[in-house]
């Protein structure tokens, strides 16, 4: 799921905003925080969370890898650190299909209920 280029995007996100807009729970967040070094969002001095957009644009890169790709941390890890610009790079691509096939759907799901030509609404 990307940032939606429609909203004011801000400076840092909470990590109950974080992991309600990826549907990850905070404590996978917060274990992933340990585990990788690419996720690791600023504390304040009572240790709140604030993620930027970069902190989540690499959580979804992790997410992708575990989750949908289905390596072990240990794979995820030795993927993002043999080929980070590859693994990047193929993370992205999957994101841009994933919008075109929800476009491609909504277009489908639009001319399912128009009705055929010459026929009356």
């Amino acid at each position: 799921m990307a940032l939606n280029p429609n909203k004011v995007l801000k400076k840092y996100y909470s990590i109950k905003e974080v992991s309600e807009m990826l549907d990850i729970p905070e404590s996978t967040l917060r274990y992933w925080e340990k585990e990788f070094k690419e996720i690791s969002p600023k504390k304040n001095a009572k240790g709140i969370r604030h993620y930027t957009a970069d902190d989540i644009e690499q959580i979804k890169l992790v997410n992708h890898l575990v989750k949908e790709k289905s390596l072990t941390i240990k794979g995820a890890k030795s993927r993002m650190n043999e080929n980070p610009k590859i693994t990047v790079d193929t993370h992205e691509v999957v994101e841009r299909l994933k919008a075109i096939r929800e476009e491609l759907k909504a277009i489908l799901s639009e001319l399912d209920s128009t009705p055929p030509c010459g026929q009356p609404l």
